[in-house]
């Protein structure tokens, strides 16, 4: 009878639980434009395939158990179909190809997916330029697990660029380096995404330790490290607590097999505080 009556009270807060999330969920919406355009970047100029003229593409930003609608219009000349990688309900359209010169809607439920997830092209010669970050943020009324960050940002490894700046390492002209500003004695949760398709990547930030929170859209266990290493598609979530001395730090990510590295700055903008 005791077990019976333990059983009835997980089941009752499990299903007030999952009321309480449906009754705060919002609704969003998105309008995303596939289109052919001109890049500069590693040396060369090439037209690749992008959506809304981004790379990487733009980020869908909404909270835990909303529901996301993305009406993607085909204004390239070929056919594509994006996948919503960890979303476990949505219409994917995977069996709705988008032709040239028409329209999809993608219907997205979210349930339990928390942290950080990627969309991307379900062809692997689109999804080299056509992919982005899904962020899914805690209910407002929800507490994270772990010290709540004072911000977040989001950095793709795709094409061994950061974000796609390429960095100082191939020593061309028009190259860029992505730059994350940060105060010192902040505590920003840094949502890593590997992008290369066939390449796992190293990522690391000069003098500072990472301590790992969530994985492919779920939390996990606190865990520390000076480095991750992260398989073709997978996600990771740190806490990043600056707290060494102001100035700059080298943000670097480098291929396994030592082939390629990029690199970027970690750049701390306020003094520390003598006490």
């Amino acid at each position: 009878m005791g077990s019976e009556k333990q059983g009835f009270i997980w089941l009752s807060g499990l299903l007030f639980l999952n009321i309480f999330v449906l009754s705060t969920a919002d609704v969003h919406y998105y309008e995303f434009s596939l289109q052919e355009s001109l890049f500069t970047k590693l040396c060369s100029t090439k037209i690749i395939l992008t959506l809304n003229g981004s790379f990487p593409g733009p980020e869908i930003r909404v909270r835990r158990g909303d529901t996301v609608f993305v009406n993607v219009h085909n204004q390239a000349n070929y056919a594509v179909s994006l996948d919503w990688e960890g979303v476990t309900d949505t219409i994917d359209g995977s069996n709705n190809t988008i032709q040239p010169g028409r329209n999809f809607t993608y219907n997205i439920e979210l349930g339990d997916e928390i942290g950080t997830l990627r969309w991307h092209a379900t062809s692997a010669w689109a999804a080299a330029t056509v992919h982005g970050a899904f962020v899914i943020l805690p209910v407002a009324t929800e507490d994270y697990p772990f010290p709540a960050p004072t911000s977040d940002q989001t950095i793709i490894l795709d094409a061994y660029t950061i974000n796609g700046h390429p960095g100082e390492t191939y020593g061309c002209s028009n190259d860029t380096t992505f730059e994350m500003q940060v105060d010192y004695q902040g505590l920003y949760l840094v949502r890593v995404i590997n992008a290369v398709a066939n390449e796992t990547m190293v990522f690391d930030i000069e003098n500072h330790r990472l301590t790992i929170v969530g994985q492919n859209g779920t939390y996990t266990n606190r865990s520390f490290t000076n480095s991750l290493t992260l398989a073709p598609g997978q996600v990771i979530d740190v806490l990043l607590f600056p707290n060494q001395n102001v100035g700059h730090y080298y943000i670097t990510a480098r291929s396994s097999s030592g082939t390629h590295i990029t690199n970027g700055i970690l750049r701390y903008t306020t003094t520390t505080t003598s006490l």
